[in-house]
């Protein structure tokens, strides 16, 4: 019988495909699920539920009893939160606990899941990697501080407790699944149902989350330990990226480009009316910060030491405009 693999996230986008991924290479899976959450992603998965949460140390510990393998994808993620305490609590803290967990119960290997939002940028058009220096002052936004001070406490971890873990870094993923949907999710069904007249000069990395589930398989198979790799895709200019959704979607490009500082009246409505409302607002100050660099990466390292091997960001627009499409999202 294969061996036990807790994974956490699962009922998410990228978790989801983690699993299938586990799944196809022959992993028994333990699924680390929340109590009420959404888990149409679990459809036509071999795998073994267990309720917990990452807030709850008790649920943590017996979850990873009997393991050899943890992938910890689970986090908050979102660019706006009315309680940013909580969203720590829950990627920071919460990390450290299963984590402590999983080595008290003697796993064998884990892979977390953090993100470029962790990573140094160079402030230019040239792609930044696992060495760019990182400023913490610069940090725009709750989710960014959260995922560089949790891979920090991740890497205490590995160097001071030896915990058997290696990191991967993942860029904007964007295919099926994505329920929730996620911020980037959110804008390609934007820009595929035509409700993106403009966009501001800024860029990402865009990866299929297949090829990111992939990634974190690899890192496990052959990563080294207290590594971290960056699981990128193909650097594209925001207007680059809406082109594609648009000749995709069958939709006209936006043509307006609209400078950063246009937007800061909008923002601070949108976060007033979201305070109020308690839904997340469409453009936040933070959205704004983080557009003022470029957030291209390079997966040199990934691609040289695991053999990560990423598709064109054209087909993981397509595979993400297809299934928002079929569920209703980008209509």
């Amino acid at each position: 019988m294969a061996e036990l693999t807790l994974l956490t996230g699962a009922t998410g986008f990228v978790g989801s495909a983690v699993a299938r991924t586990l799944a196809a290479r022959g992993h028994r899976l333990r699924l680390l699920v929340r109590r009420g959450t959404n888990r149409a992603n679990l459809q036509g998965l071999d795998a073994e539920l267990v309720e917990g949460d990452l807030n709850d140390p008790a649920s943590l510990a017996t979850a990873v009893q009997g393991c050899r393998f943890v992938f910890h994808v689970a986090a908050d993620y979102r660019i706006w939160v009315p309680d940013p305490a909580a969203m720590r609590r829950a990627n920071v803290a919460g990390t450290v606990a299963l984590l402590r967990a999983g080595q008290r119960a003697g796993i064998e290997r884990a892979v977390y899941c953090s993100s470029v939002a962790a990573l140094g940028l160079t402030g230019t058009d040239d792609p930044a990697d696992e060495t760019t220096p990182v400023d913490p002052d610069g940090i725009a936004g709750v989710y960014k501080r959260s995922k560089y001070e949790a891979e920090c406490e991740v890497r205490r971890l590995v160097r001071e407790e030896g915990l058997p873990a290696v990191i991967v870094n993942p860029a904007a993923p964007i295919g099926p699944r994505d329920i929730k949907p996620t911020p980037t999710g959110r804008m390609i069904a934007d820009a595929a149902a035509g409700r993106m007249p403009a966009y501001i000069d800024t860029g990402l990395c865009v990866v299929h989350v297949d090829d990111v589930a992939e990634g974190h398989v690899l890192a496990l198979e052959r990563g080294r330990i207290g590594e971290r790799y960056i699981l990128g895709g193909e650097n594209l200019s925001f207007g680059a990226l809406l082109a594609i959704v648009a000749e995709i979607a069958g939709r006209r490009p936006p043509r307006i480009r609209l400078p950063i500082p246009a937007l800061w009246p909008v923002a601070l409505a949108c976060e007033a009316l979201a305070a109020i409302a308690g839904i997340e607002p469409r453009v936040t100050r933070d959205h704004l910060r983080m557009a003022r660099k470029k957030m291209f990466f390079s997966s040199a390292k990934a691609i040289a030491e695991l053999g990560f091997h990423p598709r064109p960001a054209r087909e993981a627009v397509t595979d993400a405009v297809a299934w928002l499409r079929s569920h209703g999202r980008a209509a």
